[in-house]
This record gives C-alpha cells, sequence and structure tokens, in this order.
C-alpha cells in the first residue's frame, strides 16, 4: 500500500490515535532502517488479508505517519527491518510480526512455536540465537485493536480512602468468581463477575476499602509452561501495558473487553471501593534475547526497551529472563504513559509495582531512589496522586530494598510479614517441642509500624503494607497445616516456590491423616484455626495499611502449594461453599476490620513517640511484660519472653485506649493486666481463643487474668471519671 503521508515536524502520541478521516500512528523503533503497519480483516488468523503500510516519517527514533479510513475494530500490528547484530544487542526481523506496545486491544492468543523466535530454532523451540529466522509469524500471533476510549463515567468519581483507613484486598480475576454460586455462569471469573452484586456485598461486609488486582495487563504464558500442559494463571508475563486482559472479559469482542473492565471500576467505585492494579514493568513476556521469543518490544529496539550488556545479552534482575529498561527515555515514557492511562482513562486508583527495586536500577545497576522514573512518578500531577505501592525488591545484587523508597510510596513489608509468622507458628512450634524462640524485639517494632524501616525521610507509618499471607506463598490456612511447600503440580519437580515460609503444621502434615485418632485429628484443627485468628488478628491491628490475601479471610486451602502460578483450577479458584468453622473465620475477620474501622487508635497517622502526652505522664504508647511491668530492656531479646502486651493511647486524641495481648507460650498463662496512669478497669472486646466473636465483657480491673495457650486478646481501657 502507498506509504502513511502527511508531514508533520514532531511525532503524534505513541500507538494509534483516532483523528478525522483515519488514524496516526508512531511508535518507537530507534534502530530500524523501516517499519510497516499492518493492517488485518477480522477473522484472519494466518496473514492472508495482510497489508502493508511504510511508515515514512521518523524523528528521534519514533516512526509514524497518518493512516487514512483507519477507525474502531480495525486489527493490526507492526513489522520493523534493521541490523540483525546480536552480540550488540540488535535483533530486527522483518519476519516478525510484532504487536505495538501502546496496543488498547490485543485479541487472540500466542501460538508458541519455531515462527515466534527471531532466531533459528527447532521444535522444541530451542536453537542459535546468533541465526535469524526467516519463518513468518503472522499465524501464531495475536493482533492489536482500534478501539473507541469513549465512555459513559456518569457521575464516577475515586472513592480517595486515606491509607489510614485503607483495608487492602490482594485478588485475582478469575479465582475470585470462577466457582461463585451467586455469580451467573457466564460472568465467572471476568471483569464483570468482580462487581456483581454478590461479590461487592462481600467485600463491603469484610470492611475491604480497596481491591488490588493481580495483573490485568494483556498476558500470555510462557513455551516452557504450555509444554508442562499448563498456563501463567497469575499474569506476571506481559504482552502489552495498555490492553486490558481479554480472557477476563464475558464476551470477546475488543471494545467490549474495555468496556466491561471500566464498567467494573465503575461499580465498584459506586459501592466505594478502590482499584489498585498490580503492575508489572519489570519484565515483559519476551524471556531473553537467548532462548525468548520477539513479539513486540525486541523486534522494535531490543537495545532500547531492555538492559543488555556488552556482549548483547540481558542484564536479568527479575528471574524471567529479561529487564525493562527505565533508563531510556522513550522506555520510561512508555511506562509514565501507561500509569497515566489507566488512572485518566480507566479511572483506577493506584498501582502496586512488581519488584520495584529493578524500576529504579541506574546506570552502574544500583538502586537510586532519585531514579528519573521514580522522581517522575513523585511529581506526575495525576500519578503522585494515586496509590503507589512498591513490592521492594528484585533479585539482582543488593536486591533487598525494604524501608528505601521515596514517600509517597508504601512498600510491601516482607519483616512484618516473617515477624509475624515467626512469633506465632515458627517460635510457637519451637515452644511445643521445648525449645527457645526469639524474643519480642522485632514483634514489637513491626506492631507499632516498622519506625526503623519507614521513619526517614517524612515518611508515615503508611508507608508500611503489612500481610501475612499475600498471592506469592502459603495462604493463611496452609502456613497452619504445612511444614513443607507441596508443589509437584506445576511440573517443576517441588523445586519451585520458596523454602523459607516459617510456617508450623501443629503437628500433621497437611489436612487428614488417617493414621491418626478423630479426636487428636480435631484437637489439631483447633489450634490450627485459632493460629490463623492469631495471624488475621495482628494483621489487622498493627500500625500500618494492612493487606489480606483474598481467601484468608475464610480460610482458603491450596493444598500446600506455595507458588500456583499456573494452577488455573480449584487449586487456586475459591470454594464458596463454606463449612461451619470457615463461616466462623469468616465473621471473626469481619469483626477485625470493624474493630479497626471503629478504634482510631489502631489507624496511626504518626509514628508513636513513647514521649508522655498527658500531665499524668502517660506515653502514647507503652509495652508491658507479663507480670503487667513495663518492659525491661532485657526481656525484649530474651528468647523465653513468649508474652507482650501493647497499650495504645487514645485518651489524649479522644478516642478510647486500647490494650492488645499477645501470648505465644504453648501453655496456658496468667497474665497482669497493666496499670497505667488514669485507668479504673478493663472491657473484654475480643479473645482468639473463641471461635467466634462475643459481645464485650464486663468490666475487669488491672490484675492478674488467665488466657489461654497461643492467643491474643483485645480489651479497652476505661479511665477513671
Amino acid at each position: 500500500m502507498p506509504p502513511a503521508t502527511r508531514t508533520r515536524d514532531l511525532p503524534p502520541t505513541p500507538g494509534m490515535t483516532l483523528v478525522e478521516g483515519g488514524a496516526d500512528f508512531a511508535v518507537y523503533a530507534g534502530h530500524a532502517e523501516s517499519v510497516d503497519v499492518c493492517l488485518f480483516e477480522p477473522g484472519d488468523v494466518d496473514g492472508r488479508t495482510e497489508r502493508r503500510i511504510p511508515l515514512v516519517q521518523r524523528t528521534h527514533g519514533t516512526w509514524f505517519g497518518f493512516l487514512p479510513g483507519v477507525g474502531p475494530g480495525q486489527r493490526y500490528a507492526v513489522r520493523a527491518t534493521g541490523p540483525w547484530r546480536p552480540a550488540e544487542g540488535l535483533r530486527y526481523n522483518g519476519s516478525k510480526l510484532l504487536l505495538d506496545p501502546y496496543a488498547r486491544a490485543i485479541e487472540g492468543e500466542v501460538t508458541w512455536g519455531p515462527s515466534l523466535f527471531g532466531h533459528r530454532v527447532d521444535d522444541r523451540l530451542r536453537g542459535d540465537d546468533t541465526v535469524p529466522s526467516s519463518l513468518d509469524s503472522a499465524g501464531s500471533m495475536p493482533r492489536c485493536v482500534v478501539v473507541d476510549g469513549s465512555f459513559d463515567w456518569g457521575d464516577d468519581a475515586p472513592p480517595q480512602v486515606p491509607l489510614a483507613d485503607s483495608v487492602i484486598y490482594e485478588a485475582h480475576v478469575r479465582n475470585l468468581t470462577r466457582l461463585h454460586p451467586e455469580v451467573p455462569e457466564h460472568l465467572r471469573g471476568t471483569y464483570a463477575g468482580v462487581c456483581h452484586p454478590a461479590v461487592i456485598a462481600h467485600l463491603k461486609a469484610l470492611g475491604v476499602t480497596t481491591i488490588e488486582l493481580l495483573p490485568v495487563h494483556s498476558f500470555t504464558s510462557e513455551p516452557e509452561v504450555v509444554q508442562r500442559g499448563l498456563t501463567n494463571h497469575w499474569g506476571y508475563n506481559t504482552l502489552g501495558f495498555f490492553a486490558p486482559h481479554a480472557a477476563y472479559a464475558s464476551t470477546t469482542d475488543p471494545q467490549g473487553a474495555l468496556d466491561e473492565f471500566k464498567g467494573m471500576v465503575k461499580l465498584l467505585h459506586k459501592a466505594g471501593i478502590e482499584v489498585v492494579l498490580d503492575v508489572v514493568f519489570n519484565h515483559t513476556a519476551e524471556q531473553s534475547a537467548r532462548d525468548g521469543a520477539t513479539l513486540s518490544w525486541r523486534g522494535l529496539d531490543n537495545r532500547a526497551y531492555y538492559r543488555i550488556d556488552d556482549r548483547g545479552q540481558d542484564i536479568d534482575v527479575t528471574g524471567c529472563g529479561n529487564t525493562v529498561d527505565l533508563r531510556h527515555a522513550m522506555v520510561c515514557r512508555m511506562v509514565l504513559d501507561s500509569l497515566r492511562y489507566w488512572v485518566s482513562e480507566c479511572h483506577v486508583d493506584g498501582f502496586r509495582f512488581d519488584l520495584a527495586v529493578a524500576l529504579g536500577r541506574g546506570r552502574a545497576d544500583e538502586y537510586d531512589p532519585n531514579h528519573p522514573f521514580l522522581v517522575a512518578l513523585r511529581t506526575d500531577p495525576v500519578l503522585s496522586r494515586v496509590k503507589l505501592i512498591a513490592e521492594p525488591w528484585d533479585v539482582g545484587i543488593h536486591g533487598w530494598r525494604t524501608g528505601q523508597f521515596p514517600p509517597p510510596f508504601s512498600e510491601w513489608n516482607d519483616r512484618f510479614r516473617d515477624t509475624v509468622r515467626t512469633f506465632w507458628l515458627q517460635d510457637l512450634g519451637a515452644a511445643s517441642a521445648g525449645q527457645a524462640g526469639h524474643g519480642v524485639r522485632e514483634l514489637g517494632t513491626r506492631l507499632a509500624g516498622s519506625q526503623d524501616l519507614f521513619g526517614a525521610r517524612d515518611r508515615r507509618p503508611v508507608a508500611s503494607v503489612n500481610f501475612v499471607a499475600a498471592h506469592d506463598g502459603f495462604t493463611v490456612a496452609d502456613l497452619t497445616r504445612y511444614d513443607t511447600k507441596h508443589n509437584g503440580a506445576n511440573g517443576e519437580g517441588n523445586r519451585d516456590g520458596s523454602d523459607g515460609n516459617r510456617s508450623w503444621n501443629h503437628g500433621i502434615e497437611g489436612g487428614v491423616d488417617s493414621g491418626v485418632p478423630a479426636a487428636e485429628l480435631e484437637a489439631v484443627e483447633v489450634r490450627r484455626r485459632r493460629s490463623m485468628r492469631n495471624l488475621l488478628a495482628t494483621n489487622l491491628l498493627a500500625t500500618g495499611v494492612p493487606m489480606l490475601n483474598a481467601g484468608d479471610e475464610f480460610g482458603r486451602t491450596q493444598g500446600g502449594n506455595n507458588n500456583p502460578y499456573c494452577q488455573d483450577n480449584e487449586t487456586s479458584w475459591f470454594d464458596w461453599n463454606l463449612f461451619a468453622w470457615q463461616q466462623d473465620l469468616l465473621a471473626t475477620t469481619q469483626f477485625l476490620t470493624r474493630l479497626r474501622a471503629e478504634q482510631p487508635v489502631l489507624r496511626q497517622r504518626t509514628f508513636f513517640t513513647g514521649r508522655p502526652v498527658h500531665d499524668d505522664g502517660s506515653t502514647d504508647l507503652a509495652w508491658f511484660d507479663a507480670s503487667g511491668e513495663l518492659m525491661a530492656n532485657g526481656r525484649w531479646e530474651d528468647p523465653g519472653t513468649r508474652t507482650l502486651q501493647m497499650f495504645l493511647n487514645g485518651a489524649y486524641l479522644g478516642h478510647p485506649s486500647l490494650l492488645v495481648v499477645l501470648h505465644g507460650g504453648a501453655d496456658d498463662a496468667t497474665v497482669t493486666l497493666p496499670s497505667p496512669p488514669g485507668l479504673a478497669a478493663y472491657q473484654l472486646l475480643w479473645d482468639s481463643a473463641l471461635e467466634v466473636p462475643n459481645e464485650p465483657g464486663p468490666s475487669t480491673p488491672p490484675g492478674p487474668v488467665e488466657v489461654s495457650a497461643a492467643s491474643l486478646r483485645v480489651y479497652r481501657a476505661i479511665d477513671e471519671t
């Protein structure tokens, strides 16, 4: 076809932009010698209707032109030719159909085979990465689709829930509703399913303010996973940063998929629930240049889009074969444009950045909190006003950086996760065997907001996203059932997934052991359920922003699989037919989120000081031992210390004060409730030894009380009148 022409000095916005009479198109391919836009008819999966339109205008590495007659519904892709010099990181191959990095919709699947690889491979997809492939990939590639961005948002407005008041719920679109009996079958596992009234009712009753969705950017499965007869279920394998994953829509129409996503956001907002997206900008589905395919970025400019060493090979700090290079201006712009698109056009309320350290690695590959990308996020008038949450690590050298992201970032607090698991599971298991634990100093630090990690750079307690379980690892229930992972179904010989789980099976591995008497099994299950309540309560009572792993509120199990990234089946799907104990656990979690919402002292905006805040000498936070005395320095580190009392003073703020008693001993114990200044009595609000929450108990004077083994209590302080 004739070349795309409409003379202009500067390129239009990257991607396909609808204008009068057609569309402007632009794509960055800095080292290319030619770029064609390829147009296809709907339904063409083998490329027989392909029409190529050369882009003849080029400015600063961006190729662009006007495409007359192009409108919504047009299927398209790109081809780029240029030097094949793998040792220099250049891998152009005009026989490969490439996805537009800015595509708003992607239709079809990646069909794995030799044609998808820029270099020559055999039927096992292995070969010589220095020899270019001549196979055309059009018959194995999905298509980009032009969509109409208009949508009736009505009076939609972001809920803008303050971080201190937020309860985050990490969920997977398909898992959440694939088996939900109240969601119509054709909507299960879809965007529409997430916003179904039954699901919204569950979220509201649970006290969720913010749903954090696992990746919804268009993604595909890795070839080695497909060869095992599985799929990439979690979605951390991106094909396009602007397109919603089409398989999560209840319609096969690309326009309908985008509109369904927007409709989900609109209905969740109407219910007062924010939508945060888990975004994967650290790597893409193309894997390494040595072993991976050419699907988009590699064929456009491998040396620009990815971190490449001086031999032309990928620098991999993600564990996924490649690392997106945000040091490059156009790549940084692409990521920022994607984020703004999801906020401005799709109305999402924030982002959780997967392996965020990889996004902040500078010229010397060291993490830099002042990396241009991080500075751009902090100063952008749109993005700086939404929730920004970092997973503060990657797998590169010096990759663990918890507490080192700049404001306004919050961060997943892995130290909180590990400390809480250690106290309630690992150390309790040791105590049951007559062994010593780790003391309680770090537990106290984590409960008080992790000021040691987040106290610098004018940050607040809300910088800490507290969690005890997430998609990656054991569920809360499985933390109490398994000492070791059981990942055989993943097809990797149980080598995948973490071995450092800090879990405790309470004496029996798994759910059923026919060789154990029924009474003993039931006693184990009772202890496990109490441990679940302890974990959930500690998470929801601690200072910071609590995050729940979806399904933990009712004890969902994955059968001991702590890495079900490839399990699109009952291992991952929620079973909403709850046993009685699961209903009790759900009621408990609902009670705890209500307690957090009702008690301002649990939602601190600033860090505790430990200094007097009242004329009577009372401090904002006080720690007591089992005898009711202020914790002495030596007791914090003592491995034998298994009881900690945390007094949260709300009186100086005009709110009730609370006492949280954490007893991690293997036996029942006598604990003396402390007598801080101005206190008359206590009222028991909740006891984890009980299967379901009770009504508040009668007032109890300070002094000795009997507490159950491995239990947590919450008391309301009654002041002197």
